[in-house]
């Protein structure tokens, strides 16, 4: 009755026991075993993965194909580099792709997003260590990708030890909606997550809408309970917008040149026949500008 049956808390510490004591089935003995050229291969193999994820990282370009299948001509961005560095170094090539061991070819697709989020942790970090325990702001706004889903878009500005204003775009979040409430939960969660501190936030900077202005429960309301000293400034570039929109209502020759404008960008757009012509009709305007010499050109 003490022992109990197979699945007794009893048994279950026995063989936790039996396990520890056991020493030739722990992890550390396990991975001792392997031989120091499988160690040197499996690094080589990861240091071209990690190389063709920084490039692709850093040109802003896809990783999966369309089709990666062995026979395909052209297995995506991730894959056709990593072979370019296999065609270009013997050291690689003897462990990557096809001579690597089974279970170390590092290709799948779970792996490359594996890495991908190591190079965002590590983005991250860095961008926190220039940061430091400085004053900084914040630059909050709504976005949508092409899927329709909307996110929040964030960026960290501050003053480094030189007096120069840095800029860092530092997260795009999945927001279930756009209430002031849920952009200050996700705010909220990546000051936790990243060790900030809501005490050197001096400054929010967002767009005119209700629910990141609003007196009462807008986005900046919210933070300004929690930290007074957090101003809020009102975005400039969507002020100016909002100033040349109220003035082209205004002014009827100005209305009526976008009016104009907008209409000839949508009906040339439209048709590459017309784009065509469009192009042809503007280089003989040029052309005959430059043998006049009546080319109009901007100030330098």
């Amino acid at each position: 009755m003490h022992v109990g049956p197979v699945g007794s808390v009893h048994n279950k510490a026995r063989e936790a026991a039996t396990n520890l004591m056991n020493q030739n089935t722990h992890i550390e003995t396990a991975v001792s075993k392997h031989s120091d050229q499988a160690r040197k291969a499996y690094r080589i193999c990861l240091i071209a993965s990690i190389k063709c994820t920084k490039f692709l990282l850093r040109q802003g370009l896809a990783f999966r194909g369309h089709d990666e299948s062995v026979t395909s001509s052209n297995r995506g961005n991730y894959l056709e580099p990593l072979q370019f560095l296999a065609d270009n170094d013997d050291k690689v090539r003897e462990v990557v792709m096809e001579n690597a061991l089974g279970n170390l070819k590092l290709l799948a697709p779970c792996i490359q997003k594996d890495l991908m989020n190591a190079c965002a942790i590590e983005t991250l970090d860095s961008i926190m260590d220039g940061l430091k325990d400085r004053f900084f702001s914040i630059l909050v706004d709504e976005a949508h990708d092409v899927s329709v889903k909307e996110q929040m878009a964030m960026v960290l500005c501050y003053v480094d030890d030189k007096g120069h204003v840095i800029e860092r775009f530092v997260s795009i979040q999945h927001v279930t909606n756009t209430t002031s409430s849920s952009l200050k939960d996700a705010i909220d969660t990546f000051f936790s997550r990243n060790g900030l501190s809501l005490s050197k936030l001096w400054g929010q900077g967002y767009d005119g809408a209700s629910n990141m202005r609003g007196e009462l429960n807008g986005l900046k309301t919210k933070i300004l309970r929690e930290q007074p000293c957090a101003y809020y400034v009102h975005c400039f570039a969507h002020q100016l917008q909002l100033a040349f929109v109220a003035v082209a209502k205004k002014n009827i020759d100005i209305a009526s040149f976008l009016a104009t404008a907008n209409n000839v960008v949508n009906h040339v757009g439209a048709s590459c026949k017309r784009r065509n012509l469009f192009r042809g009709q503007l280089q003989e305007e040029l052309v005959i500008a430059f043998e006049n010499d009546c080319l109009i050109r901007g100030e330098t």
